[in-house]
């Protein structure tokens, strides 16, 4: 939302559903992806590798079991694809998450603890 600044941006969903934000696990998740200095920064003051952390640490404060995502770096530069990628692995470990990431680059697949290859909606591979 581009009115709202990041640490709103984050704790919005855990607000429209009427849950109570647990602000100690916002900030170690604020504090892990690199975002605890801009907290008061809205949207359009954030470059595009800091809006995509504004993304996941709004996946992440929600504590779910759980985090679907789809093409997470597509619209990113290289460098800042390759912090993403880094930042969600640590994440999914640090918090104990599942991350399901759909992906078309083989390189990103690489990275993954599990690979499901799915063609025409079946199942055609799957590598561990």
């Amino acid at each position: 939302m581009p009115v709202l600044n990041v640490y709103e941006n984050i704790v919005l969903p855990i607000e429209l559903d009427g849950g109570k934000v647990d602000k100690e696990f916002v900030k170690k998740i604020t504090e892990t992806l690199g975002l605890d200095q801009r907290l008061d920064a809205l949207p359009n003051q954030l470059s595009g590798g800091q809006q995509q952390r504004v993304a996941i640490a709004r996946a992440l404060a929600a504590e779910p079991a759980i985090i679907l995502a789809d093409e997470p770096t597509g619209n990113l530069d290289g460098r800042t694809s390759q912090d993403v990628l880094g930042l969600l692995k640590v994440t999914s470990q640090k918090f104990s998450q599942t991350i399901v990431m759909i992906t078309h680059n083989e390189e990103i697949a690489q990275l993954a603890d599990r690979i499901i290859r799915i063609e025409d909606g079946h199942i055609q591979e799957r590598a561990v």
